[in-house]
């Protein structure tokens, strides 16, 4: 199974799509003029913009569960492996994928607020809702809504259950076959809870334990101030080809650094949408740039925390191409959560370990609820046409299964079988932007004009030449009759 998924993701993730995801965050950032630099006081002041809603859920909420999907493993496990085959200088590619990415957030997260529908009392949209009303392209979308169940319900939680085991492994010294049992628990109550439950715990649980993490990184680096500079100068004379040792290895430090930053900030992957379009809002621009505030959080904030942490400890290691030791700062530890256990046991003996344990616990477990919220939005896509009530029970279990089997399976499977999913995905929906980045750009000119006349936008798709925006249509509908 290593094998065919290692020949699997040597093609899914050629560099073809290393040069697609940065060329598309490029390209969008051009021509939006750099929203993300140019509106970052709008991204925050949105945040705490709206209210929850009968059929839908605040932008914090939405905020969250994007996030709690962003922030996972990728962010602790996923920064530990791309410098361990990339180098310190992954991390510099890493940034640079969040900074064009962003622009490739808002775009996927306007699209999906477009595009949404009301499917059985709850806002529903995504990628497979916008490939089939804005582009028209049914086969298309109902591909993506397949491969996303795949990966998301079966695919992608193997990895966060993985990494989970492990760290509780290695701090509490419980069986991976304990964790698996707790693990199925908890999801499945969670889970059958509905929407409300999943945004509930993941706003209550996820903005406690980012803020806590990056607070014990920020305390690392400040009592290691004087190693700062060097650290800068590692990761930055790594990725640009001029550290000597790491030089050699500046093609593996892009593909890790893209590879690692595609699957932690998710941005043009395709999975943001689906949260971002459940939140009540008046134009969809603004859930757009609060998505594209999320990208940040999870790449700049909580990713570079892991790798100040290790870079400053020196506790890695980095493995040439064909597998020689480059540099080896911790000995009989795989790549994974048990760097940064390592880092932060011995700076803070007796307490790192059950913290890296903990911290992990909450970011891959949300994460996993957000990947069952993102396959279920595609199993309701599916069924608006043929009701098929049980493909979400099927789904349900189907999920549970797939976390009990990568928790008890080796990292490295679960690694290449989440590669997959997050490749296919990101293959099939940055096409899907880039033929259909118009509606966006109309949304984001619109929302700025009315800006600047002082209002707080609404957005009316007939003014704005967008077609098959029906939830939008039928709200302002309501909303004149009741006038």
């Amino acid at each position: 199974m290593n094998e065919l998924f290692n020949q699997i993701n040597a093609i899914v993730w050629s560099p073809a799509l290393v040069f697609l995801c940065l060329g598309a965050g490029l390209y969008f950032s051009v021509r939006s003029r750099f929203l993300q630099l140019r509106h970052f006081k709008e991204m925050v002041r949105l945040i705490f913009q709206g209210k929850v809603s009968e059929t839908g859920i605040s932008p914090f909420q939405a905020l969250s569960m994007t996030l709690a999907g962003r922030v996972g493993t990728g962010n602790i496990a996923g920064v530990a492996t791309a410098i361990t085959f990339g180098g310190p200088g992954a991390l510099f590619w890493m940034w640079v994928v969040a900074f064009l990415g962003a622009s490739s957030a808002f775009v996927e997260s306007t699209l999906g607020q477009i595009y949404k529908e009301k499917i059985n009392g709850e806002y529903r949209g995504g990628p497979a809702f916008y490939i089939e009303k804005g582009l028209g392209m049914k086969r298309y979308a109902w591909v993506f809504a397949f491969t996303t169940i795949i990966s998301c319900g079966l695919l992608l939680p193997g990895v966060q259950a993985n990494a989970i085991a492990a760290s509780v492994s290695t701090a509490f010294q419980i069986d991976t076959t304990i964790t698996a049992v707790v693990l199925a628990a908890l999801l499945a109550f969670i889970i059958f809870g509905g929407l409300r439950r999943i945004a509930l715990f993941a706003s209550t649980v996820v903005p406690f334990m980012a803020i806590a993490y990056i607070a014990v990184a920020m305390f690392i680096i400040l009592i290691n101030i004087d190693l700062v500079p060097h650290m800068f100068w590692l990761i930055v004379s790594s990725a640009l080809g001029f550290d000597s040792a790491f030089g050699a290895i500046l093609g593996l430090a892009i593909m890790w650094g893209v590879r690692r930053g595609v699957y932690s900030n998710e941005a043009g992957q395709g999975t943001a949408p689906h949260a971002s379009s459940a939140a009540s809002v008046s134009h969809p621009a603004k859930q757009g740039l609060v998505q594209a505030f999320s990208v940040y959080v999870d790449t700049l904030f909580v990713c570079s925390s892991t790798g100040f942490m290790l870079l400053i400890t020196g506790l890695y290691n980095v493995e040439s191409a064909t597998g020689e030791a480059m540099y080896t700062g911790v000995v009989g530890v795989g790549a994974g959560p048990g760097y940064v256990q390592a880092a932060l046991e011995g700076l803070m003996p007796g307490i790192g370990n059950i913290f890296v344990a903990v911290a992990l616990f909450f970011f891959a477990f949300t994460t996993i609820l957000a990947y069952y919220y993102i396959a279920e939005t595609n199993v309701s896509y599916i069924n608006r046409v043929v009701a098929r009530p049980w493909l979400s029970t099927v789904l349900k279990f189907a999920l549970i299964a797939a976390v009990v089997y990568g928790t008890v399976n080796t990292a490295d499977l679960a690694w290449g079988l989440g590669d997959t999913g997050v490749g296919l995905m990101a293959w099939l929906n940055i096409f899907a932007i880039l033929m259909l980045q118009k509606p966006a750009f109309k949304c984001l000119a619109d929302y700025e004009a009315q800006k600047a006349q002082g209002l707080d936008p609404v957005f009316h798709p007939s003014a704005l030449g967008i077609e098959n925006a029906d939830y939008w249509i039928e709200r302002l509908e309501a909303q004149e009759s009741i006038e």
